[in-house]
């Protein structure tokens, strides 16, 4: 009677369920949002002596890119992946934008490259959800 036996309440995965992440997926956007903000106090300083401005505006700059990070991780997989792969486009097109405006570029120059980047991204996100589709 083996067939008969119990066997152990099989736990149904949900929607709600995918908000929860691993150590090393919350590692990688806080080390990126790190390196991000240290980049953008570096350039806001412009050689000028280093002061608590410079230090808040660049964790200020990485805990906002790390929290769209953590943010884009938790909602992609949800979306569709034309979706999906346009909100990483967006968002690495308006990241670097915002980093390259920081040099005292032009900003049409700075839109000129950020789409650039955005579109580029945007396409190389496109292309690796749509060969990795279940």
């Amino acid at each position: 009677m083996a067939h008969a036996a119990p066997t152990a309440p099989r736990r149904h995965r949900h929607l709600a369920d995918t908000t929860h992440m691993s150590k090393s997926a919350l590692a990688r956007p806080l080390l990126l949002g790190l390196v991000y903000g240290v980049y953008a106090a570096f350039m806001k300083r412009q050689m000028g002596p280093v002061d608590a401005g410079n230090v808040f505006y660049g964790i200020l700059c990485g805990a906002i890119f790390a929290a769209c990070m953590v943010a884009l991780a938790r909602i992609g997989p949800r979306l569709k992946r034309e979706l999906h792969a346009t909100a990483y486009g967006a968002f690495a097109g308006i990241a670097f934008g915002y980093l390259y405006s920081l040099a005292d570029h032009s900003i049409l120059r700075s839109v000129g490259l950020a789409l650039a980047v955005g579109a580029g991204v945007g396409l190389a996100a496109f292309y690796r959800y749509y060969t990795r589709e279940d």
